[in-house]
C-alpha cells in the first residue's frame, strides 16, 4: 500500500513538472534550452507509472512491455534534453523513435526466448548501463564542458549514481528471485520508489533553476559585450580589467586604441550595411591575431580597444603590428561587390595600465599617439611616450592605396 501511493505520489510530481517545464519553454523564445525535452521524459515516465499502477498484474501483457519501453526512453529524453541545455542541437524525435522500436523488439525477443523474468532484468540491466554513462557525463561535464555548473554537475552526477545503483540491485535480486523481487510490498522496492520520488522533488526545481542561472548568465553577458561585433564593451572591459588586478600576480598591462582609417568614407560610399561589415572584420582580425587572454573591447563607432596582457612594450608594440598588418593584408568578406573593400587602421599604444581607475589616463596617452599617427600619414603604430624618432613609428604608410579606405 505504501508504494502504491509513493508511486501515485511521484506521478503526479512529473505530471505537474512536465507541465511547467512546457510552460518554460513556450516562455523560451529561440534557444529553449531542452525544457521542451524535459517535459516529454517527465510524460513518458509519468505515463510509465501509471501503466505499472493501473496496466493489469499479468506481467506478459502488452502495457507492462509499453511500460518498460516508456521507462527507457525518459532517461534517453533527459539525456538529450540536458545535450539541447549545453548548446548541442540533437534531434530529439528520430532517436527516441528508434529506441522505443528498438526496446520493444527486443523485449518480445527476450521475452519468447528466455521468460518475462529475463525481460524485466533486461530492464534494470539496461537502465544501469544508460544512468552510469549519465553519471560519468555529468561528472566530467563538471570538469571540461560545464565549469560554470561544476558543483552542481556533481551533485546530478552522485544523484544519477543513486539510480544506477539502485537498478543494479533489481538487476541482481530479479536473477536470484525471479518476479518475486518486484512484489510493490517489498523493502527494496520501498527504498526504490521513494527514492525516485526523491528525485521527482528534487531534480525538476533544479532544473529550473539551472535555466535561471544560464538566462541570467546571458543577460549579464549582453549587458557586457558589443551587439554588433560580440567584442566586450566599455562595462565588459572594466569588469574584466578588475578581475585580472585582483590576482595576486597581475602586472601592469599594455593598452591598444585601433581606430580603422576614413571609416566615414566607407559609410558614405558603401553604405552603413557594408559598414557593419567592416567592423565585424575588424573584430575578428583582432581575435585572430591578438594573443589569449587579451582583452578586445569595442570603444565605439570605428575605435577598438585592445589590453595587452602579461606582456613588456616591445610585446605591445609586436602586438599592435601583428594587429596593424593583418588588418591592411586582409579583404572584407561578404560585401557582394565587385571589387573587393580593403581597410587600414591607425594604432596609438600607451603603457603603465595598472588597475581600472588608471583606464582613463591610459586611453588619453593611446589617444594622443592615435592622433599623432593619423597626422604622419595613418596606417601606422605610435607609442604614447615622446621618444626618438626611429622608435616611435613601427610601420610606415600603406604602399598601396586602392581599394583602401
Amino acid at each position: 500500500m505504501v508504494t502504491t501511493v509513493v508511486i501515485g505520489m511521484l506521478c503526479v510530481h512529473l505530471f505537474c513538472f512536465c507541465l511547467m517545464f512546457f510552460l518554460i519553454s513556450t516562455r523560451l523564445n529561440g534557444k529553449k534550452m531542452g525544457m521542451e525535452v524535459f517535459a516529454a521524459g517527465n510524460l513518458m515516465l509519468g505515463l510509465a507509472y501509471l501503466l505499472q499502477l493501473f496496466g493489469g498484474t499479468r506481467h506478459e501483457e502488452l502495457s507492462s512491455i509499453v511500460n518498460h519501453t516508456l521507462t527507457l526512453c525518459a532517461p534517453v529524453a533527459y539525456l538529450l534534453g540536458a545535450m539541447r541545455f549545453f548548446d548541442r542541437p540533437v534531434a530529439v524525435l528520430r532517436p527516441l523513435l528508434t529506441v522505443a522500436v528498438g526496446y520493444s523488439l527486443a523485449q518480445l525477443l527476450v521475452q519468447w526466448l528466455i521468460g518475462v523474468e529475463a525481460r524485466h532484468a533486461m530492464l534494470s540491466a539496461a537502465c544501469a548501463l544508460l544512468f552510469s554513462g549519465m553519471a560519468l557525463i555529468a561528472f566530467h561535464g563538471g570538469r571540461s564542458f560545464a565549469r560554470d555548473l561544476r558543483i552542481e554537475m556533481w551533485f546530478f552526477s552522485l544523484l544519477i549514481a543513486g539510480i544506477c545503483v539502485l537498478n543494479a540491485v533489481k538487476f541482481a535480486m530479479i536473477l536470484d528471485q525471479g518476479l518475486a523481487a518486484l512484489d510493490l510490498g517489498s523493502n527494496f522496492q520501498k527504498v526504490f520508489y521513494l527514492y525516485m520520488s526523491f528525485l521527482a522533488t528534487v531534480l525538476p526545481p533544479s532544473a529550473v533553476w539551472l535555466v535561471l542561472r544560464r538566462l541570467t548568465d546571458r543577460l549579464h553577458a549582453l549587458a557586457a559585450h558589443d551587439p554588433l561585433t560580440r567584442l566586450l564593451n566599455r562595462r565588459g572591459l572594466m569588469d574584466r580589467l578588475a578581475q585580472h588586478f585582483l590576482a595576486r600576480q597581475a602586472t601592469p598591462a599594455y593598452l591598444l586604441i585601433v581606430d580603422i582609417d576614413h571609416f566615414k568614407r566607407i559609410n558614405d560610399v558603401y553604405g552603413h550595411k557594408i559598414g557593419d561589415l567592416v567592423l565585424r572584420h575588424i573584430a575578428s582580425v583582432l581575435r585572430s591575431t591578438s594573443r589569449q587572454g587579451d582583452l578586445i573591447c569595442r570603444q565605439g563607432g570605428e575605435e577598438f580597444v585592445v589590453i595587452a596582457l602579461y606582456t613588456d612594450r616591445d610585446g605591445a608594440l609586436q602586438l599592435a603590428e601583428r594587429i596593424r598588418q593583418g588588418i591592411e593584408d586582409s579583404n572584407v568578406p561578404g560585401t557582394g561587390l565587385a571589387q573587393p573593400i580593403r581597410c587600414t587602421a591607425t594604432i596609438g599604444v600607451a603603457g603603465d595600465l595598472n588597475g581600472e581607475h588608471s583606464l582613463d589616463h591610459c586611453l588619453q596617452q593611446a589617444d594622443s599617439a592615435l592622433y599623432r599617427g593619423k597626422a604622419a600619414g595613418r596606417n601606422r603604430v605610435e607609442w604614447a611616450e615622446p621618444v626618438r624618432e626611429e622608435q616611435g613609428s613601427v610601420s610606415g604608410q600603406c604602399g598601396r592605396q586602392t581599394g583602401s579606405a
